[in-house]
């Protein structure tokens, strides 16, 4: 049994899952929403993020708890318990959806690389150059480290981004009684004037999609197999989202005294940069350097974080197909299943197809177009986790009596659901309009 005392709970092999959920889920759509909400709405939004991360806890643990009462993924209790639809709708969905988001990171990495290093006259070529190489050092990173040297360098990013977010909000001197009304005292600002669509952005906006999958995965690897274990995934999802929440309120803030910009991504990084040089007239070229230091740490580590978490959910689709299930060795457990297929040839097949089949829309499409309907396809997925987190452990009989949703977790769901649908529809309607 894999137990934790509460002596070593603030040891990396604990939190670490946490941590990667947080480096993961936080992107320079991210960046850009809160920055965009703050510079709209000013501090009185902030409230918002506290309750977007709460959100995104609620199903991460949904997940977590499904996996260690039943052995299996949530993917794989989706795929047996829904039927063949939801294999092929999701299949689907995950082909579309990693494409776009893999193009969309490569973008982000190359602008922010091309601000910190402008070696290249032309900024498009920049932009294909350093996207190409990062995700070239993801690859290596992952398969001579190991999940061990990913944590760490997951964690180091993580580190960098979040401190040097934390800093930039406290050198700007934001007014500290606006922020504690904002935080404690929830209103929707300029209601009439688009106050509604950026509060609901940060609502559902910040901590990540279908990255939540993956930390399944993680937690398998740092060897949580037990229901025991579920309170230490409740401890390491919290210090993850908290720090999600920290970044949230980070960005909002910077954007409430910078004012308002226009931009997407990894631009209105390059934007924010600029604008911080100018803001703070003694740190000058230093806070702009730190910031684009720490925006970088963000849209890699998201990248970083893909690129390794991914590969488990293709192969995990992969090895429910007949043939694969065929191949597995009939006495094996659900847990020596997932380690063996996690760690196969499948693997690194499908890691070199994340990394390379992208590079492709690097060429077709720009930054601005791959964030809309990236952003448009990833506003469907948490309204899909929620109903199947609703339909499996709300099930006593697939969950145990033991493990099932609570009166209070099923409400909450709920309400999630509803209002991940109303966040999903702006995302759509302002992408597409």
């Amino acid at each position: 049994m894999n137990t934790v005392t509460r002596k070593n709970w603030l040891t990396l092999s604990t939190i670490g899952p946490g941590i990667l959920v947080a480096a993961t889920g936080v992107g320079a759509g991210d960046l850009a929403t809160a920055t965009l909400a703050g510079g709209a709405l000013g501090t009185a939004v902030l409230w918002a993020v506290i309750v977007g991360a709460g959100m995104k806890f609620l199903l991460n643990e949904g997940v977590a708890r499904w996996q260690l009462a039943t052995g299996t993924t949530l993917l794989e209790g989706c795929f047996r318990h829904l039927g063949a639809p939801a294999r092929w709708i999701f299949m689907t969905y995950m082909m579309i959806w990693i494409y776009l988001l893999g193009m969309a990171l490569m973008s982000a990495c190359g602008v922010t690389m091309h601000a910190m290093l402008p070696i290249f006259e032309d900024a498009v070529v920049a932009k294909i150059v350093f996207g190409i190489l990062h995700s070239a050092v993801a690859v290596g990173l992952i398969l001579l480290g190991g999940y061990p040297w990913f944590e760490k360098v997951m964690s180091a990013c993580a580190g960098v981004m979040f401190g040097v977010i934390c800093a930039t909000m406290i050198v700007l001197r934001p007014s500290y009684p606006d922020m504690l009304a904002g935080l404690f005292v929830p209103t929707i600002p300029k209601l009439g004037e688009g106050g509604l669509a950026w509060t609901i952005a940060m609502l559902g906006g910040i901590g990540g999609t279908v990255t939540m999958l993956c930390y399944g995965y993680w937690i398998r690897e740092e060897g949580r197999t037990n229901p025991e274990d579920l309170p230490i995934c409740r401890f390491d999802l919290a210090i993850g989202y908290t720090m999600t929440a920290i970044f949230g309120l980070g960005m909002v803030v910077i954007g409430s005294r910078i004012g308002q910009l226009e931009g997407s991504g990894a631009t209105l990084i390059v934007k924010v940069a600029g604008m911080l040089r100018d803001e703070l007239d003694s740190a000058g070229p230093a806070a702009q350097w730190a910031f684009l230091i720490g925006a970088w740490g963000a849209v890699f580590s998201s990248l970083l974080g893909v690129w390794q978490s991914i590969p488990y959910l293709f192969v995990d689709c992969w090895r429910m197909t007949g043939a694969a299930s065929r191949a597995e060795p009939r006495n094996a457990s659900p847990h020596v299943r997932g380690a063996d297929w996690l760690h196969s040839p499948a693997y690194r097949y499908h890691l070199w197809a994340i990394a390379i089949i992208p590079i492709s829309g690097l060429f077709l499409f720009n930054f601005q177009f791959a964030m809309k309907i990236n952003g448009i396809v990833g506003a469907l997925f948490i309204p899909m986790l929620a109903i199947a987190l609703l339909l499996l452990n709300g099930n006593a009989r697939l969950i145990g009596q033991k493990n099932r949703n609570s009166m209070l977790t099923t409400l909450l769901l709920v309400l999630t659901l509803l209002l991940f649908i109303v966040a999903g529809g702006f995302e759509i309607a302002s992408n597409l309009f």
